[in-house]
């Protein structure tokens, strides 16, 4: 895996909550996974314009950081839903302030 030869400055509370939720897709993909959005399929129809392994680096990125759970279920075909944590609620606060203020731009 590809290292940053600068290390990012995680001692910001901002610097921390870019490398979070800072990314092309990760604000969408929470705001469909709140609104009931689980399996990966639906996300990705959710959100078109937005290739299936860019969706899926960054879900996996808000799994590393525990805004999102991943559930697999043990049946044939293989089942997957995302769900929001506790982490990813308190998100969602920011996230709904953060559209309130774009539209009013």
């Amino acid at each position: 895996m590809y290292e940053k030869k600068i290390a990012k400055d995680l001692t910001c509370g901002l610097n921390i909550a870019i490398e979070v939720i800072g990314g092309k897709w990760k604000a969408n993909l929470l705001a469909n996974i709140s609104k009931g959005l689980k399996r990966p399929s639906e996300l990705h129809r959710s959100i078109p314009r937005a290739s299936a392994r860019m969706l899926n680096q960054q879900l996996s990125e808000l799994e590393f950081h525990s805004i999102v759970e991943k559930t697999i279920f043990n049946i044939l075909p293989t089942k997957v839903e995302y769900a929001l944590t506790p982490g990813g609620e308190s998100i969602m606060e920011v996230l709904r302030a953060m559209k309130s203020w774009g539209e009013r731009l």
